[in-house]
């Protein structure tokens, strides 16, 4: 590892922590009421070991085969990984026991293949987050506002998960602060579902490098951030 990438990750973590911390505090919260997710797809392990070495705990993937590979490499640091790409199902089948979290539940069809898979391998009950939809954009996945209620209770009758809250990906094209309704939005769809599940949700992952601190403003217990940590994402 070269010295002067672990010097600038470090770096560029310390100050985002400080950002998400103040924008914490801003809502009300504490720094430690924010889970920070370094999101490193396309970054090589170096520079996942590197933030590791800085102090960072909790890594993103979105790509199933290149999360695997990473995860072994990268055994000796005892890392929290989460999925957070788009999953296909036939791929649920490498997940089970792998990853802290799923934050990309978005159908009844995915969710009873990875029930299935986790059963299959007698693997531990996997937290999974169900990703919404907010803007209903065609090219993003994510379940309807609609169908939201009847996936939630489905999964939540399924015993190989945990159903731990929502997540959302809201529109590149809008402004960080036009953004700031659709993280309301969530909040109000995750507060809903407990009321009628009857159990807390606690996770509300969303926000990214250039909106986090809107996201955080708006209730987000989890922000996703790449860019911001390892710099332009390498080309593949």
């Amino acid at each position: 590892m070269h010295d002067d990438m672990q010097t600038d990750i470090a770096r560029r973590l310390a100050e985002l922590r400080e950002e998400i911390g103040a924008a914490a505090r801003e809502s009300g919260r504490g720094a430690g009421d924010v889970t920070l997710v370094a999101v490193s797809k396309w970054h090589p392990a170096a520079a996942v070991r590197a933030a590791a070495l800085a102090g960072q705990r909790d890594f993103g993937e979105n790509y199933v085969q290149e999360a695997l590979a990473k995860q072994d490499e990268l055994a000796d640091l005892g890392l929290r990984w989460h999925f957070t790409g788009a999953l296909q199902t036939n791929k649920a089948k490498f997940l089970p026991g792998r990853f802290v979290l799923v934050q990309t539940l978005d159908s009844l069809k995915l969710a009873r293949t990875l029930h299935d898979r986790i059963a299959a391998a007698c693997a531990p009950v996997q937290d999974v987050l169900i990703e919404v939809n907010l803007a209903r954009e065609s090219q993003k996945a994510g379940v309807a506002e609609a169908e939201l209620p009847g996936l939630a209770e489905a999964v939540a009758g399924l015993e190989t998960m945990r159903l731990a809250g929502l997540m959302a990906l809201p529109p590149f094209d809008l402004a960080p602060e036009a953004r700031r309704p659709l993280f309301a939005r969530l909040r109000e769809l995750r507060d809903g579902l407990e009321l009628r599940l009857g159990r807390r949700l606690p996770v509300l992952s969303m926000g990214m490098t250039d909106d986090f601190r809107q996201a955080i403003l708006e209730g987000a217990t989890m922000v996703r951030i790449g860019t911001r940590i390892f710099g332009a994402r390498p080309q593949k």
